[in-house]
């Protein structure tokens, strides 16, 4: 990638924005007891329902050990529930139960406002094709569509 006149390169970019995001996220979660990374694997199981631990380590941006001691956590506070998978008995599927529903509904207004005031100096044009953009570098990574 090649810098810019000024000197700096879009990854560099990214990363500070993707920093910042965690760091917004991580005011608003701590309140409720959370992690960024937690609720980042709540939103996930709450799109996607039933997935592996594999998966929602994929799905969350994290490693399968860095999961396995999520998952714990998160079960432990009730937020999510494992059953057992019918077809491969030796897998477990994860889903949000009702407390974990419960908890991202009562962040919903708070993540937001992270995100209204992220793109606060865009106007609504600009944010769809910030928005487009980003789904076409994640393609271009390998990445698919993000769930």
């Amino acid at each position: 990638m090649a810098e810019t006149t000024t000197g700096v390169t879009l990854l560099y970019l990214i990363k500070q924005v993707e920093l910042a995001v965690r760091s917004s996220l991580e005011e608003v979660t701590a309140a409720r007891g959370l992690t960024s990374l937690q609720y980042t694997a709540l939103t996930v199981l709450e799109r996607h329902p039933g997935l592996t631990s594999a998966a929602l380590a994929r799905n969350s941006f994290v490693r399968a050990q860095t999961m396995a001691q999520m998952i714990t956590v998160l079960e432990g506070r009730g937020l999510i529930e494992r059953t057992q998978d019918p077809v491969s008995r030796r897998q477990y599927l994860l889903s949000l139960s009702a407390h974990g529903e419960e908890l991202l509904d009562s962040l919903r207004v708070e993540v937001a406002a992270v995100e209204t005031r992220m793109v606060s100096g865009l106007a609504e044009h600009e944010i769809a094709a910030l928005r487009h953009a980003l789904r076409s570098c994640r393609r271009a990574l390998g990445g698919g569509e993000p769930h």
